[in-house]
C-alpha cells in the first residue's frame, strides 16, 4: 500500500501519499459534551494533527463528531485552499469558514479526482438524510469509508466490486450498525480487510467482541497496519 491511513479517534481518518494529504470526519475537540454529558472524550485530543496541512477534508454528515465547526476551523483557513468534500447538510456549514477554500457540494453519487485520488459519494443510512459514505481508489487499491450508516440494502448497488480495505461504524447506536451486522455488511462487501471504527471514545467498546475473520483493529493517533 503506498497510502499511509491514521486513525484519528472516533471515525476520523487521516491518509497520505507522496503527493496528497486527506482528512476525514476529524473529531479533535470535546464539544460534543455540551450537548450529550455521556459523550466525554475517553482519549484526549492529540494536538500534534493541528499542525497537518490537508489537501483535502471530506465530511461524511452533519453531525458534531464528524462536521465538528471547532475542529475544522483548525485546519480551513482565508489562507488554506483546501478543496473541502461536502454532502449537502454539510456544505452550508462549512463554506461559513469561507478562505479561498474550494467547498464542493459532494452528494451522492458525485464523483471528485484530486490528483492522484479519487473520491466517489455513495449512499449511507443514517438520522442525516443526506450522510454519504466513499469509495476512495489510490494507487490501484479501493478503500470504502462508510461513514455512520445502518446495514441497508440500498448502498450495496453502489459500491464496486474490488474494495481492498472498508472502514465502518460497529457501535450500534446513533443508528450505526451493531457488531454483529457490521460484520455481515463487510463480508458483503467483499472488502479483504475490514476495520472498525467509532468506538473507544464515546464508550468503554473494544474490537475484541467484533467478530470479523479479516478485521484490522485500528489504535487511537497510530497507522493502521493494512
Amino acid at each position: 500500500h503506498s497510502m499511509k491511513i491514521t486513525w484519528l479517534g472516533q471515525a476520523g481518518l487521516l491518509l497520505e501519499t507522496e503527493k496528497t494529504t486527506v482528512i476525514i470526519d476529524p473529531y479533535l475537540s470535546d464539544s460534543v459534551v455540551a450537548i450529550n454529558p455521556n459523550n466525554w472524550r475517553r482519549v484526549p485530543v492529540d494536538t500534534r494533527f493541528f499542525s497537518v496541512k490537508p489537501d483535502v477534508m471530506v465530511f461524511t454528515h452533519n453531525h458534531l463528531d464528524h462536521y465538528d465547526p471547532e475542529t475544522a476551523e483548525k485546519f480551513i483557513g482565508a489562507d488554506t485552499g483546501i478543496t473541502v468534500l461536502a454532502p449537502s447538510t454539510v456544505w452550508p456549514e462549512v463554506r461559513k469558514l469561507g478562505g479561498n477554500n474550494n467547498y464542493v457540494q459532494f452528494d451522492r453519487h458525485t464523483l471528485w479526482t484530486h490528483d492522484d485520488i479519487s473520491f466517489y459519494a455513495v449512499t449511507a443510512q443514517h438520522s442525516d438524510t443526506h450522510a454519504i459514505g466513499v469509495i476512495i481508489r489510490n494507487a490501484g487499491k479501493t478503500y470504502y469509508v462508510t461513514g455512520d450508516t445502518l446495514y441497508n440494502t440500498d448502498i450495496f448497488g453502489d459500491l464496486p466490486e474490488d474494495i481492498d480495505v472498508v472502514f465502518l461504524p460497529v457501535n450500534g447506536v446513533g443508528n450505526n450498525m451493531n457488531m454483529v451486522d457490521a460484520a455481515e455488511f463487510a463480508k458483503r462487501t467483499g472488502a479483504k480487510k475490514v476495520v472498525p471504527l467509532h468506538i473507544g471514545l464515546f464508550d468503554e467498546m473494544t474490537a475484541d467482541d467484533f467478530d470479523c475473520p479479516n478485521k484490522i483493529v485500528p489504535q487511537f493517533y497510530q497507522e493502521i497496519q493494512l
